[in-house]
C-alpha cells in the first residue's frame, strides 16, 4: 500500500457556515521526506470552527478540518529515518 494511492472518508467544509460533507477521497502516496498516517482519531478546535465560521480571514474552501489528531505511521516517503510504518503518533500542526 506504500506507494499506492488509498481511498478514505473525510468531513469535507465546501464552504464558511454550511454543514460538513462525508465525502470518500484519495490520499496519494508520501512524497519524499513525508509521512502518510492513517488517522484514528482527530479533534476540531477552535482554528477549526473559526475556519467554518468564515471569519477567519485565512480560511481556504474546500477544506477538511482536525489538524490535532492520533494515528498510525501507515507508509513513509524517501529520505525518512526517523519514523517506521505502524508506528502510533499525535499529530499537532502549527496552523
Amino acid at each position: 500500500m506504500a506507494n499506492q494511492v488509498i481511498k478514505c472518508k473525510a468531513a469535507v467544509a465546501w464552504e464558511a457556515g454550511k454543514p460538513l460533507s462525508i465525502e470518500e477521497i484519495e490520499v496519494a502516496p508520501p512524497k519524499a521526506h513525508e509521512v502518510r498516517i492513517k488517522i484514528i482519531a482527530t479533534a476540531v478546535c477552535h482554528t477549526d470552527a473559526y475556519t467554518l465560521s468564515g471569519a477567519d480571514p485565512e480560511g481556504c474552501f474546500p477544506v477538511i478540518l482536525g489538524h490535532e489528531g492520533a494515528g498510525i505511521v501507515e507508509s513513509v516517503g524517501e529520505g525518512v529515518t526517523k519514523l517506521k510504518a505502524v508506528w502510533r503518533m499525535q499529530i499537532l500542526s502549527k496552523s
